[in-house]
């Protein structure tokens, strides 16, 4: 009887590591990084330090360091008032200034009707901007093609 236990237990135990075996061999979905080209000069350190930040949070970048930015601003709409230090293109998005990229994300999976989104200027404690304690309030703006904007996000 006693062996009859033992046996049953063994053939129970290696059901179980069968099972574990067998779900940890199923590949996980992973999400793909998604492909952001970064438009910036070469000598800005704090649009370096976003394109560090978007890495740090899953974005495959391609930086083109260019010397005039303003026939891309032109290209991708971005309105004169909204314009940064850097522009982005995503999934034929503009992605202007310091924008931070969870509401990237979010904004690309809302998937709307509009050109992108701007953090005008270079306020400090903005994605790139944070040196030092101080931290600047903003906003986050949408824009459409006509240059509306409206309020997107607060930080």
């Amino acid at each position: 009887m006693k062996r009859r236990i033992r046996v049953s237990a063994l053939v129970g135990s290696l059901a179980v590591v069968g099972y574990l075996v067998a779900v940890a061999a199923i590949p996980t979905q992973q999400a793909r990084p998604i492909a952001i080209t970064v438009y910036k000069s070469p000598t800005c350190g704090c649009c370096s330090s976003w394109v560090d930040h978007m890495k740090a949070n899953g974005f495959a970048v391609t930086v083109r360091d260019v010397e005039n930015l303003t026939p891309i601003k032109a290209e991708a709409g971005v309105p004169g008032r909204l314009q940064s230090c850097h522009t982005a293109i995503v999934a034929g998005y503009a992605i202007e200034g310091h924008v931070p990229a969870d509401l990237i994300k979010k904004f690309l999976a809302e998937k709307p009707k509009l050109a992108g989104l701007a953090v005008p200027g270079m306020p400090v404690g903005s994605p790139g901007m944070e040196q030092g304690t101080t931290k600047q309030p903003y906003e986050v703006l949408t824009f459409d093609t006509q240059g509306r904007t409206t309020v997107y996000a607060r930080r």
